[in-house]
């Protein structure tokens, strides 16, 4: 260990070298390498964390730099975590980063999780964060939580005891998975891109305290933070019920962690380019389903607009056209909206979604 490196946390009152000797043992894997990520992994590197894995099978965008601040315009199309990786290792040689470049599955997630000590969920789905929860409860994992959105952020620490209760798990607040499309991520709803700044930067706090056992983590509370106002408030979470959480290997792996990666049968993904083919035909309607305030603004003699929070009405007409192409920002409530008119319609129509969305397909798709 070099003390120079981390002589300013050494001669901390409350810290000293038996907590950084904690912070070099210590093995901290991190899911998801995005806004959340970005700051977190930076700030355990350089804390001196000795070993931290990092989990993400993502590519860096264009629209990942105002909030991804790991990453560079030269990065973009390269692997998230390993363009991650090679930063965090230059930052700071005297640890060790392993790379996960692989999305969590049930078949895989309990081997990765069980070879750290603490877990950070950063991702920005539902399905994972059950997922990873329910993995973390069966390993005996303390899982470290953020979430983020629009100017609000969520941060919790998860099957830690605090020596007076029993621990509680991500379902004590959520019990069930929320309906897709129900509640949109930062890429339907927007991120102000300091937002996974500072929760990220709060829940490497939060690790690091943890390990080097030093003041009040928030084992069994849930932090509520709001950007626009700097106000904050932490509440108790109490132990709820109305869900399973498996308690063998073989419980978890019958679980249902339905993946949104991909679609159901019963509706296409399509891209750009099949999107104009279909559009030459009169038995096609092309539906926007984004919100009225949403930019872009299509073409309302090409596209019928019906917003997600008006698309329950929308199902109870009818409409002549057999192809039914669904378009949103990014692919992800025209999924939704897909499988509410599959239910309705089964074989009688060909249901189609513009794989993601008008941002990844912007510039061939405002040409159609």
């Amino acid at each position: 260990m070099s003390a120079e490196r981390y002589n300013r946390q050494i001669i901390l009152k409350g810290f000293g070298e038996e907590a950084q000797q904690q912070l070099l043992r210590a093995k901290v894997l991190v899911i998801g390498a995005g806004g959340l990520g970005c700051p977190l992994l930076q700030y355990l590197a350089a804390a001196g964390i000795g070993h931290i894995g990092i989990v993400d099978d993502d590519t860096i965008s264009l629209s990942n730099l105002h909030r991804q601040i790991l990453y560079t315009t030269a990065d973009i199309g390269k692997l998230k975590v390993e363009v991650a990786a090679k930063r965090l290792q230059e930052m700071n040689t005297q640890i060790g980063i392993i790379r996960h470049p692989i999305r969590l599955q049930k078949n895989n997630i309990l081997d990765i999780v069980s070879r750290y000590d603490f877990i950070l969920d950063g991702t920005d789905n539902f399905e994972s964060r059950y997922l990873i929860n329910d993995a973390c409860a069966l390993l005996n994992k303390p899982l470290i939580f953020a979430a983020v959105s629009g100017f609000e952020g969520q941060l919790a620490i998860f099957n830690t005891p605090d020596h007076l209760r029993p621990s509680t798990n991500y379902r004590d607040l959520f019990p069930v998975p929320p309906n897709k499309g129900e509640i949109p991520n930062c890429a339907e709803n927007g991120i102000i891109g300091v937002l996974p700044g500072i929760l990220g930067t709060m829940a490497a706090a939060e690790i690091i305290k943890l390990i080097a056992k030093i003041g009040q983590p928030l084992t069994n509370k849930i932090l509520n933070y709001n950007l626009l106002t700097q106000e904050q408030y932490t509440i108790n979470i109490s132990h709820g019920n109305g869900y399973t959480l498996p308690k063998t290997v073989d419980e978890f792996l019958n679980m249902d962690y339905q993946d949104t990666s991909e679609g159901p049968q019963g509706y296409i993904e399509i891209d750009a380019s099949e999107l104009v083919k279909l559009q030459q035909s009169e038995s096609t309607i092309l539906i926007d389903v984004r919100e009225k305030h949403e930019v872009p603004v299509l073409d309302k003699q090409i596209y019928t607009q019906v917003p997600m929070s008006e698309f329950g009405a929308f199902l109870n007409k009818e409409f002549y056209q057999k192809h039914v192409v669904l378009i949103c920002q990014h692919g992800i409530r025209s999924v939704a909206a897909a499988e509410a008119l599959q239910e309705k319609y089964g074989d009688a129509k060909k249901i189609y979604s513009l794989k993601g969305g008008i941002v990844k397909w912007r510039d061939h798709f405002l040409k159609s």
